[in-house]
């Protein structure tokens, strides 16, 4: 998740599950749906984990957990900071930015080669955050997958016959391609029948610059053969994707979060990685933007956004609420703000950030109608005697 902006399982041991023959043949193409009908024992379909996790009464304040940090001794330190804060929800890996499940599945799995033992007993780990009353978010990675793309280069980018990586040696694979989606989806499903409450989506998009080699690198275009132009196409294939998500994950009873970058809210789409906000707001119960101060080039009139995290944070939440407002089917609104000092930027680029800062981010959402969100440190090191609902 932590981009800089250019511009930026197993059946848990308690589960219990009716299964239906849910119609799975959609067909997208170009943001409309080809008709279909779903068979009626498909309604009847109900999943239940065998756990209870209600909504946060007063909204979702979670934090990032890594699988390491998940299935490690840090756990405790992290769920000390909810039971003694305000903060009551994580959002865990389940598949992360390399493309690896972090705990191992079934040995039948045809996801075992692909998983890290970073989450020794999931199921422990549901029971536990049951226990405590945290709300359980799944974050699933999806077209950043360096792992799936080695492993099937067909389903990725190739430049001179080889997968495509970029300057960080990661490696994409295709949004355009429906069995990429299936794959993805199939990981969503085993965290939701693991018990988690809802499925993050991250890497909803291409790599950043895709506008640039698009006519240069080697992939298909699946049935995205017509279009207007190369743009249109992506933005379809992305916004397609999310709403087959949302049908697929249904009979779930999960709710649907998608990570997008704050500045696609400003834009009538950011055409090279194919994220249009409106459009994916569109299909999914919450959409959280990636809003980090310092991951800003000047904007808003403000020069050096890091230095100004109540400033920038409001001037965005202002924004972003005229957009929503213009949505049938308004999502909630969970950003990820920062709890991070982004020392990359050089001396009297950037500032410390604590207490203070990580409070004045909220309280701006907060100004502008926005109670829940989401913090973000890639370490899991967050501040201490912050005060969650100032």
């Amino acid at each position: 998740m932590l981009c800089i902006l250019g511009l930026v399982g197993p059946f848990s041991a308690q589960a219990e599950q009716t299964e239906s023959n849910v119609a799975r043949e959609h067909q997208f193409k170009f943001g409309k749906k080809t008709p279909f009908s779903i068979p009626d024992e498909a309604t009847r379909f109900a999943f239940q984990s065998g756990y209870t996790f209600d909504y946060p009464e007063d909204g979702v304040r979670g934090i990032y957990v890594t699988g390491n940090t998940a299935g490690g001794q840090r756990f405790q330190t992290l769920l000390d900071l909810i039971n003694s804060s305000e903060l009551n929800s994580m959002v865990i890996d389940i598949k992360d930015d390399h493309g690896y499940l972090t705990y191992l599945p079934e040995e039948s799995s045809q996801f075992k080669d692909v998983s890290k033992n970073y989450i020794t007993d999931p199921n422990q780990l549901m029971k536990t955050l049951e226990e405590n009353q945290v709300y359980p978010i799944a974050r699933i990675v999806v077209f950043k997958d360096s792992v799936l793309a080695n492993k099937r280069p067909e389903l990725s980018f190739k430049e001179n016959g080889d997968v495509w990586k970029n300057n960080r040696g990661e490696a994409f694979v295709n949004p355009f391609l429906k069995e990429v989606w299936d794959y993805n989806i199939q990981i969503a499903e085993k965290a939701a029948k693991l018990g988690f409450k809802e499925i993050q989506f991250d890497y909803v998009r291409f790599p950043e610059g895709f506008e640039r080699r698009d006519e240069m690198l080697e992939y298909e275009v699946g049935t995205y053969k017509d279009g207007e132009n190369n743009v249109e196409r992506r933005v379809a294939a992305v916004s397609d994707f999310v709403a087959y998500a949302k049908e697929q994950l249904a009979p779930y009873g999960v709710d649907v979060s998608v990570d997008i970058f704050g500045y696609a809210a400003t834009i009538e789409e950011a055409p090279g990685i194919g994220q249009n906000f409106a459009k994916i707001s569109s299909h999914v119960d919450v959409i959280s933007s990636m809003i980090y101060p310092s991951h800003w080039t000047p904007y808003f009139g403000i020069d050096k956004p890091d230095l100004y995290p109540y400033e920038l944070t409001k001037a965005y939440a202002e924004v972003e609420n005229k957009v929503l407002n213009n949505i049938e089917n308004r999502p909630t609104s969970r950003p990820w703000i920062q709890d991070f000092t982004a020392t990359w930027l050089g001396t009297g680029n950037y500032k410390q950030y604590g207490k203070k800062e990580v409070e004045a981010q909220i309280k701006a959402l907060q100004e502008e109608g926005i109670n829940e969100f989401l913090l973000w440190n890639a370490s899991n090191q967050y501040t201490e005697g912050v005060n969650y609902k100032p």
